[in-house]
């Protein structure tokens, strides 16, 4: 939305016919998303990401949202926030915060009834999670965050003050303990996405709050990988254990280790995404753990996803894949979304 310029109202498809030929398929991929998109895949609820990246970790000029200091890092997490009300502010049918969880019904409930012809469609909810937290200069700070809006936190992308991150390992540091601690005063969701292995550990036997991983894959069925952005099995049983949900990542890269874009969309399916997810419910015994976690469009778009996959709406071809597997009806419900209702109905205030 604000290094780009995109406009969510659109559809992907509108998107991409904008844009086509254009730098921003060159930076960011073909987008995947967009109002009507969500309308298609019954997308009722969304995690709405603040991020922005260390500068260290800049993809070029155009990249806007990275930050040299702290004080630049909360500039850019606060203009992303103010961007996330402006858009429900200014179109309250198509989206609204959530931040209770009367919103999450009131949310829900527009699902619940048939479309009529005076209900061109249903609001899509924002769930905002804050992806990497250094925008928080100081822990003092964290009610102002929260009164905002912000109900689910990741201390890391790339290594932070408070803790090792991806591709920069790394322990909890006081800072971090310091905003666990915090974070548990508003029962905030703590997401391990991007945590190095020992913060990740280290934080599941400190943190007594909610616990998930918002966007992130099963190390173990990706041979031939080391890389710390994957979730080890010690980690899945630690969120497991913690009644958790891990949101699982349509991204080419992170379903077959080595995929280039020279191998296309073909080299890669949803069966693939499917077997993260089995893998889970496997190590849990249930289906209560598994969820989607599209990651979309977070610097890669149509491309760089499974070849069923057009927009976000495919991802309700999942299903079929699972019920080959053995999944219930229940369970598929419970994977595609009801188990983020569940873990967001417990957290809410």
């Amino acid at each position: 939305m604000l290094a780009l310029g995109r406009d969510y109202t659109r559809s992907a498809a509108e998107t991409r016919r904008i844009e086509r030929g254009g730098p921003n398929v060159e930076h960011n991929g073909d987008s995947l998303l967009g109002w009507p998109d969500y309308q298609q895949g019954q997308m009722a609820v969304v995690f709405s990401t603040l991020f922005a990246a260390p500068l260290r970790h800049s993809e070029g000029d155009w990249d806007s949202q990275v930050y040299a200091d702290f004080e630049q890092a909360h500039r850019l997490y606060r203009a992303q926030l103010d961007a996330y009300h402006r858009l429900c502010d200014q179109h309250p049918d198509k989206f609204r915060l959530i931040a209770n969880g009367a919103d999450l019904r009131e949310t829900l409930s527009a699902w619940e009834r048939p479309l009529g012809a005076e209900q061109a469609g249903r609001p899509v909810g924002f769930v905002v999670l804050m992806e990497g937290a250094e925008g928080i200069r100081r822990i003092d700070e964290l009610p102002t965050w929260v009164e905002s809006g912000v109900r689910m936190i990741g201390p890391a992308w790339a290594g932070t003050r408070f803790c090792g991150g991806t591709r920069e390992p790394g322990p909890l540091t006081d800072d971090g303990r310091e905003l666990l601690e915090a974070m548990a005063g508003f029962n905030l969701i703590l997401d391990l996405s991007h945590m190095d292995v020992l913060s990740a550990r280290q934080a599941l036997d400190l943190y007594p709050g909610p616990v998930a991983a918002s966007h992130a894959n099963a190390l173990a069925l990706l041979k031939g990988s080391y890389s710390n952005r994957h979730l080890t099995d010690e980690v899945i049983a630690g969120i497991l254990e913690r009644d958790g949900v891990i949101g699982v990542v349509p991204y080419n890269k992170f379903l077959k280790p080595g995929w280039t874009a020279a191998e296309g969309k073909q080299a890669v399916s949803l069966a693939h995404l499917a077997a993260h997810i089995d893998h889970i419910c496997q190590m849990a015994g249930d289906a209560r753990h598994a969820g989607l976690g599209t990651d979309f469009d977070g610097g890669f778009g149509w491309a760089s996803t499974p070849s069923e996959i057009d927009t976000i709406a495919d991802l309700q071809k999942l299903g079929p894949l699972l019920a080959e597997r053995g999944y219930s009806s229940m369970d598929i419900e419970a994977i595609l979304g009801g188990n983020w209702l569940r873990l967001l109905r417990e957290a809410l205030p």
